[in-house]
């Protein structure tokens, strides 16, 4: 039993300074083995037969010429739209949505270590207003290429329609919602290419993430056309601002449709994709969407209407060099998309696909009800089923409490109280090891030149005290799954941006900026190893001391809700521990 406990620590151990060392290795840049790989630089690939070269999506049923330049962008105008959430800009090429910045959304910045003690004395705590930077989820500038497209192609391939490269018409009007208005109208009217005109009409509506897109067809042409729209998210590899080097979450496409339901698609997986591959993920579907997952945010194309008919749709994946228009320099991007046919026009008649445009924070309750599936880009990997429960259980004592680092606390109190009598068997168990350990240490030290003899005593020992060895470990096995499951709760629900706990936490997702809550939980753990049983071994019972101070580091750039909940779990794990031990006698032992 000796060694089996001697071996299961060395086995944590180990784990523990791999994780490091991968830690330590993305924070210097270096891929992680269990995150993917930062984008190489695209070459330039093949384009799509009929979507426009500078598309950067690739129709995965057809055979695309050779590689093509990416050719400069024609000047255009731009116009900027003001909601009650977001701030939006739109290019007259191709009516191009280039930037949505999320004005409830601030972006996180780095803190100096008195900002947050100035702000917590200062009026209200408020940052100065020119302080304040928001989320730009879409930005089209020098830093970063992120927009959405749509566009007409011949069903019969070609680019003789109007696309996203089409310079198109600024219709005027209103560019800020005003106060009594609930929505906001932006229309683009094309030329006439191909004997066709587009009219792109964008409503943005007060309170709400979700962009209306209306594409009017108007056959202006002698003879009948049958184009096919598409609908393309194209952004570049590069992280997103703000993301952590310690902890790993996924930034890169996604498709859902009913049959193969949620796909993410990593950046590497089209990077490797040959031209003439298949794609690894849903072509052909008729119903579903498509969308640019990150940390805490999304875009997403939806189409589909709950009592409409069902839409056939082509989804696409592609990599490509494009020029970006703010620096007129190559950018490596990746794209994400539908073809949706749209059947015939006749002559002189018009033809409207109405399609939405979701951008914005992964807030779980509002996603499930736009769309099927929209609500799994909040990502819990394979710990979902216990991770959802966990977080309408938040919620709801969120709902009471009116604080998330009180629910956060309320949460961890449920589950200590559901597990009580289980931590009250390994807390037994383990005060049972601690008061023999006296004896054990006598034995050992006598038998220490005759090995198996020892086993054989200390097993004695063991059955004579009714101790199980491993009797301490299994119920805190059972109950991992659910405080991992809590761990990735809290680290990708977005409500926790910006939310305050108490006096100096300021943000439940940004790191502890005076490190108090980290120190705390170091302290906690350490606690809890003086409670535990000292191993007999010198070698474990050094390792028991180390183990907590290794694990530590880490959490001292964690966000500090996540370091709040492993304190909380501390103190209450002491708590019931130091009630046991001093019940059974062996408290300081």
């Amino acid at each position: 039993m000796t060694d089996m406990r001697r071996t299961l620590l060395w086995v944590v151990f180990s784990m523990s300074l791999f994780l490091i060392w991968d830690a330590w290795n993305k924070h210097n840049g270096q891929p992680s083995l269990f995150s993917p790989a930062p984008a190489k630089v695209a070459a330039a690939g093949s384009a799509p037969a009929g979507l426009p070269k500078a598309a950067g999506a690739v129709a995965p049923a057809t055979t695309a010429p050779g590689a093509v330049p990416a050719t400069a962008p024609v000047v255009s105008e731009q116009v900027t739209i003001t909601t009650d959430l977001v701030k939006a800009t739109l290019r007259s090429e191709g009516g191009t949505l280039s930037r949505v910045e999320l004005l409830k959304e601030p972006e996180h910045v780095e803190k100096q270590w008195y900002e947050p003690l100035v702000a917590l004395f200062s009026s209200g705590g408020a940052k100065p207003a020119a302080d304040v930077r928001n989320v730009a989820l879409l930005d089209e500038s020098p830093e970063r290429l992120y927009v959405a497209q749509t566009g007409l192609i011949p069903s019969a391939g070609g680019t003789g329609l109007p696309n996203h490269h089409t310079v198109m018409t600024l219709v005027p009007g209103e560019r800020t919602l005003k106060a009594g208005e609930n929505a906001l109208q932006v229309k683009f009217e094309s030329p006439v290419v191909g004997g066709v005109k587009l009219v792109k009409t964008y409503t943005f509506k007060r309170g709400d993430y979700v962009i209306d897109v209306r594409n009017e067809i108007v056959n202006e042409s002698s003879a009948p056309v049958t184009p096919r729209l598409y609908l393309q998210l194209v952004r570049d590899g590069i992280a997103p601002p703000g993301e952590s080097s310690v902890y790993s979450t996924f930034t890169g496409p996604a498709i859902y449709d009913d049959v193969a339901k949620f796909h993410k698609i990593e950046f590497k997986a089209i990077e490797k994709r040959a031209p003439e591959d298949k794609p690894d993920h849903s072509v052909n579907a008729d119903n579903g969407w498509v969308a640019m997952v990150q940390h805490y945010f999304a875009s997403a194309w939806l189409i589909d209407k709950a009592d409409g008919p069902k839409q056939p749709r082509e989804y696409f994946t592609d990599k490509r060099d494009v020029i970006n228009p703010a620096t007129n320099a190559t950018a490596h991007v990746y794209s994400v998309g539908m073809f949706v046919p749209l059947g015939e026009v006749a002559p002189g008649a018009t033809k409207t696909f109405d399609a939405r445009l979701f951008v914005g924070p992964q807030e779980e309750t509002k996603l499930a009800t736009l769309a099927p599936g929209l609500e799994l880009v909040k990502d819990y990997g394979i710990f979902k089923m216990l991770a959802e429960p966990l977080f309408w259980l938040l919620t709801q004592l969120h709902k009471f409490l009116g604080n998330w680092g009180w629910s956060i606390v309320g949460l961890v109190v449920l589950l200590k109280i559901a597990f009580y009598w289980l931590n009250a068997k390994a807390y037994g168990s383990m005060a049972k090891m601690k008061a023999v350990n006296p004896k054990i240490t006598e034995m050992r030290e006598r038998l220490k030149d005759k090995p198996q003899q020892m086993q054989q005593e200390m097993m004695r020992i063991y059955r004579e005290e009714k101790i199980n060895p491993l009797g301490g470990c299994l119920p805190i096995f059972v109950q991992m799954p659910f405080f991992i499951s809590l761990y990735w709760v809290l680290l990708s629900t977005v409500e926790m941006r910006g939310a305050p706990w108490i006096g100096w936490i300021t943000d439940l997702s940004a790191k502890d900026p005076y490190f108090i809550l980290p120190i705390l939980m170091t302290l906690t753990s350490l606690l809890q190893t003086w409670l535990n049983p000292t191993p007999p071994d010198p070698v474990q019972a050094k390792m028991m001391w180390f183990m907590p101070l290794i694990f530590s580091v880490m959490f001292f750039v964690f966000p500090s809700g996540l370091v709040l909940y492993w304190l909380t779990n501390n103190i209450l794990s002491i708590a019931q521990q130091y009630v046991i031990n001093k019940r059974l006698g062996v408290l300081g032992k």
